[in-house]
């Protein structure tokens, strides 16, 4: 059991050290051995793990996809879909923030370098998509409003804050997101549905 236990932390902290690689220089810049200093390993035991830098990344792809599946589910009680879709881009910003495999993950995505199995940006734009079709077909979007249109607008604006904040956090700060919604909230949601709607999140104000 005590080995076993070894064996996961030693793949937790390589997969770690190659989010940490990538979140701030890029698939290019992985090596092995770096991957194996900064995670405090033998280059013997990274290769018992992992048979090459491409396993350890796709690793770290699923990692990441795992994350942001948790964080969908956040609010998933929510009292309507677009108070959902509100909490959980707070959620997708904070996270971002703190967890770097899942920041690495979305990094991969517009990574030249790396031709991504899991594309995490196309994975939350399908997320996004369904839960606005979800929100039109349960009445909660304003008359006239283009799913698609919301899509395309929640997506781009998400996606900006997540590559802008690489280099300035203030980007996926609290008050950035709310003030997205703030703006966007009352040329989607139904009128009757608006005044219910926290834009700072229904798990408090920034």
């Amino acid at each position: 059991m005590a080995q076993q236990q070894r064996a996961v932390r030693t793949r937790e902290a390589l997969i770690r050290a190659v989010a940490e690689i990538v979140a701030q220089e890029g698939f290019a810049a992985t090596s092995l051995t770096g991957i194996s200093k900064r995670a405090g390993v033998s280059n013997g035991a990274l290769h018992f793990h992992f048979v090459s830098k491409g396993a350890l990344v796709e690793a770290l792809e699923e990692a990441a996809l795992r994350r942001l599946r948790a964080v969908l589910e956040v609010s998933a009680d929510a009292p309507s879909r677009l108070q959902h879709l509100v909490d959980v881009t707070h959620a997708l910003a904070r996270e971002l923030t703190s967890d770097v495999v899942l920041r690495a993950g979305f990094v991969l995505c517009g990574d030249v370098a790396w031709v991504p199995e899991v594309d995490l940006r196309v994975h939350w734009r399908r997320w996004v998509g369904e839960l606005v079709r979800d929100a039109g077909a349960a009445a909660e979007l304003r008359p006239g409003a283009e799913p698609e249109g919301i899509v395309t607008a929640v997506v781009g604006a998400t996606v900006g804050f997540e590559v802008l904040g690489a280099r300035d956090a203030g980007w996926l700060a609290p008050r950035t997101v709310a003030r997205f919604w703030e703006l966007l909230l009352p040329s989607l949601a139904a009128p009757e549905l608006l005044a219910t709607l926290e834009a700072a999140g229904s798990r408090g104000r920034p």
